[in-house]
């Protein structure tokens, strides 16, 4: 999902996820995922299981800082997620940039 508005992000999203598609994502930071997970829950009903096919933030980390690196790092996801590799926590976006917090705190 690419746009700045929540409700039709929200109404596309609650679609997506009740279909069977290999790849649901949304780019965002990881605050601004964490709000969308809890009203598409609180909302629209989508239970932890529906959520769990959620990627975001979307790519793997890999320091992406222009859009042509951050296009390269979620065509990288989901071509690993489509040839059926669970990537570990450290390759995640989220994850990643959890621990460089940490680290700088």
């Amino acid at each position: 999902m690419l746009t700045h508005a929540p409700k039709l992000d929200n109404l596309a999203l609650m679609e997506a996820l009740h279909t069977n598609v290999f790849y649901v994502g949304a780019i965002g930071s990881r605050r601004n995922n964490q709000d969308r997970r809890e009203r598409l829950m609180q909302h629209f009903d989508l239970t932890a299981e529906q959520l769990n096919k959620l990627r975001g933030p979307i790519g793997i980390y890999i320091g992406s800082k222009t859009p042509a690196e951050i296009a390269i790092s979620l065509m990288a996801e989901v071509i690993a997620i489509k040839n059926g590799l669970v990537l570990p926590n450290n390759m995640q976006v989220a994850y990643a940039k959890e621990r460089l917090a940490q680290q700088a705190a």
